[in-house]
This record gives structure tokens, sequence and C-alpha cells, in this order.
């Protein structure tokens, strides 16, 4: 009830004139139906409710639209969705401020999960190659890495900064679970070069248009990026600044 109270009153905010007419259209595109020659034949997967002023009534309308197709509206319209997909709305509001660019990355793949599943993948994987590349750049760490580097090599390099992988004192058990990360970031940006648009593809080669796949990837991404970014301030914390005390001139002192 909450999610469609959310998407409610972010579809109102949606538009700025002619409200109803422009709410109704974009309902109307998440709206499917066959051409049945009779009522029986009739199939609609929900129903658009009107008022008394033929106007659509969202309440109504929302209240009987499956959960899944809630969702993808939520996320289309960029409503938050931590009862759903948890890791989203934290991950989005924690880089908000601490990575500008790799948060309206991210921003720009989440809103493209359903209309271009392939692009969100590549927008997803700059997304967390942003982060891992500003974590890199700490005086501390010393990262000699370039800028250039792919996924697959910020993750090796910053597991190492970690000591997560592949040589630490770590359990076996941790290791292979840093070896397991940096092998998502290689599927990942795999995925990326070979499955989507951003190296170009012909119409003969396979791209991912299923957005079932597309949430997949933006999940681990969600949590890769959240596990590095508590990781480096954990073990990297910024430091503190000691403000210093006011001088006070001789000549001004009241006695």
């Amino acid at each position: 009830m909450k999610l469609i109270s959310d998407i409610e009153t972010a579809l109102w905010n949606q538009f700025q004139t002619s409200k109803y007419r422009n709410v109704r259209f974009y309902i109307e595109k998440w709206h499917k139906h066959n051409d049945g020659y009779n009522f029986n034949d009739y199939w609609e997967n929900f129903t658009i409710y009107e008022d008394n002023n033929k106007n659509i009534d969202l309440t109504k309308t929302l209240n009987n639209i499956d959960g899944e197709t809630l969702l993808k509206i939520a996320i289309d319209l960029g409503v938050d969705t931590p009862d759903f997909i948890p890791s989203i709305p934290t991950f989005r509001n924690e880089i908000k401020a601490e990575y500008p660019s790799a948060s309206s990355t991210f921003e720009s793949a989440f809103k493209k999960i359903e209309s271009e599943p392939n692009i969100a993948i590549g927008l997803a994987n700059s997304a967390l190659e942003s982060i891992v590349k500003e974590i890199l750049k700490d005086d501390r760490i010393n990262s000699k890495i370039k800028n250039n580097k792919t996924l697959y090599d910020l993750t090796s390099e910053i597991l190492k900064v970690f000591q997560y992988f592949p040589n630490s004192d770590m359990p076996d058990e941790i290791k292979t679970i840093g070896s397991s990360l940096l092998a998502i970031s290689q599927g990942i940006e795999k995925l990326r070069s070979d499955k989507t648009d951003f190296h170009g593809k012909t119409k003969d080669d396979y791209k991912i248009e299923d957005s079932i796949y597309t949430y997949f990837v933006v999940n681990c991404v969600t949590t890769i990026g959240l596990f590095m970014n508590s990781y480096y301030k954990t073990k990297f914390p910024k430091p503190v600044v000691e403000s210093e005390a006011p001088t006070i001139e001789e000549d001004i002192l009241p006695f």
C-alpha cells in the first residue's frame, strides 16, 4: 500500500500541466490488452478506472495493478523500493554525496532497467568502475593503477589493497569470497562488452533484452559497491581536522 501511495505521489508530481491527461498516457504505457471480438475474448493486464468526470481514477487503477508491474513502474519513476530491492535505495543514498559522478551514472542505469535493459547494464558497470577509481585515488592507498583500466582490473587492485585476494593472512574461505567478487566483476564487464550496445552490435549478435537479467546485475553492482565503500570507510576513515583555537590580540584585551 505504501508503494502504491509513493507511486501515486510521484506520478502527480511528474507532470506540471495537463496532469490527468499525461498521467493517463503514462499508465497506458503499461496497459496491455488483446483485441477480442467479443467480451468473452477480451483480456487486459489491469483495468484503467475513471471518475465521474471521465478522468483517470489513479488510486483505484493502481490498486488493481499486479505487484510485478507496480515494481517496474516504481523503478521507472525513480521511486525507492526498500521492501522489494533493499540494496538499491541504500546504495543510491550512500553514493549521492560521496561519489556524484557514479551517482549520476547509476541513476541513469536505474531508470533504464525496463526501457533499455542492456544499456542499464553498461551504465551500472560504469558506476561501479567510477566508485572504485575514486577509492583508489586516496593518497593513503597509493595505487599505481591507470584510469583506463576496466572493472576487472580495478576490482583486482582494490581487493589487493583490502588484502582480500590473492595473498593475505585471511582464512581460505574469505579469500574464496574475494576471488568470487573478482569473478562477478569480470562477468559484469564481459556482459557490458559482449552483450550490450556499448561496444556496438550487429543484428545477428546476442543482446540482453530481458530486464530480469538487468535486475540481477544491478543488484550485484549495488551489493559490491556497498561492501567496497563500507570497507574503505572502515579501514581508511577520513582524517579528523582539529579546529584551531581563535587567537586573541593582546592590544584588544579588555584588561
